[in-house]
């Protein structure tokens, strides 16, 4: 443990919560393969005044996504699967309604055109893993897929995970932990579908939403599309404290872990991994990461910087940091993770206040490591 640096982000975190900018957070990072800082501070639920700790897991919400691309990168490097293979080559009736041509690589950068959720859903049908693929398959493409990147804010997941189910015969939280918690020794750190048994130690969630806006003078076009993110689940924050979201398998959306499992995972993803556990190789890696995106995209809700499922950095203020080859992704509320190979450097953040008036310190926390560890 590098001890100034561990003591400066210890103090840091203790500061931003005492500010009101945090309520509960956690942060870990990994330099050359060992865990240089580990800290924490402030209050996991509010409600009982239990403090975090090292353990205490946080729903992540779109920090999830990287998970699932690098399970997705770890069947292709075995060459289950390709980049360019339909989608419906595995997956059949994926093909419905003019996605026959859909190809993994467009699923994965996020231009298959259907960000869109099916209309008609309750809790109960989100924690259906077939209805959903059932009723996935059926969309139709809001745009020529691969014409348009529009982020899949909840699709991804099931997408992919059906593709991965298709082509391994492994549902996706048993190929997680197969392929990913058990080899990093985070069992009981890292979940896609939480257990009744780990509630004692996950995170209460808590916002402070802005007023709503007023009513419009004349009303508002009815949406072509149904949302990405359907109003069943707004606010998140107060889905992700329900019993049914918790216990859902939902890959793009509900992950539930420490700052340390989020970490561990994108060290082993930099070159020589972490204690002898390379995810994948540093060729695999570099494919993965190649920019997909070179020309700016006026309509897209997302930035371009996007690699195979991961966002890139290299862009301004970007929280990969200033090289285009670290890669990472962070999730609704602040949750974020990273991995920058040419620096054998990893970093994962969890949290539990969202939208502080005080002002959130999730940017802050991560530059805050970088300079403690020299890497700024």
């Amino acid at each position: 443990m590098t001890t100034r640096a561990q003591k400066q982000i210890q103090d840091l975190l203790e500061t931003v919560v005492a500010e009101g900018k945090e309520r509960g957070v956690q942060v870990a990072a990994y330099l050359n393969g060992k865990l240089v800082i580990d800290a924490w501070a402030g209050i996991a639920d509010v409600r009982t005044g239990r403090p975090v700790a090292g353990d205490t897991l946080f729903p992540v919400f779109s920090s999830t996504k990287g998970i699932a691309a690098t399970l997705i990168h770890i069947l292709a490097e075995r060459g289950r699967l390709d980049y360019g293979m339909r989608i419906a080559d595995c997956w059949p009736e994926f093909a419905a309604n003019g996605k026959e041509n859909v190809t993994l690589r467009q699923a994965l950068n996020h231009t298959s055109g259907i960000p869109q959720m099916p209309e008609g859903l309750d809790h109960l049908t989100l924690g259906d893993w077939d209805r959903m693929c059932a009723e996935i398959a059926k969309l139709k493409p809001q745009w020529p897929p691969g014409s348009h990147m529009e982020y899949h804010a909840m699709t991804f997941g099931w997408i992919l995970g059906e593709v991965a189910r298709r082509v391994d015969g492994r549902a996706f939280a048993k190929l997680m932990e197969d392929e990913v918690c058990r080899p990093l020794g985070i069992l009981d750190d890292m979940f896609v579908g939480a257990p009744a048994a780990v509630d004692g130690r996950v995170a209460f969630l808590e916002a402070h939403l802005p007023p709503p806006a007023p009513p419009p003078a004349e009303p508002l076009p009815v949406p072509a599309a149904p949302p990405s993110v359907p109003p069943l689940v707004w606010p998140l924050h107060e889905w992700m404290n329900r019993a049914d979201a918790r216990r859902a398998c939902i890959p793009a959306s509900n992950g539930i872990m420490t700052a340390r499992a989020l970490a561990r995972h994108y060290a082993a993803l930099v070159p020589g991994g972490v204690d002898g556990v390379e995810l994948l190789p540093p060729e695999r890696v570099r494919l993965m990461t190649v920019r997909q995106q070179t020309e700016p995209d006026s309509g897209a809700l997302l930035k371009d910087r996007r690699g195979l499922g991961y966002g890139l950095g290299g862009g301004e203020g970007a929280l990969e940091g200033p090289r285009e080859t670290a890669f990472g992704h962070g999730g609704y509320g602040g949750s974020f993770a990273c991995a920058d190979p040419e620096r054998r450097f990893a970093v994962g953040l969890t949290k539990n206040l969202y939208f502080s008036p005080k002002g959130e310190a999730h940017g802050q926390i991560i530059a805050e490591v970088r300079k403690a560890l020299g890497l700024d």
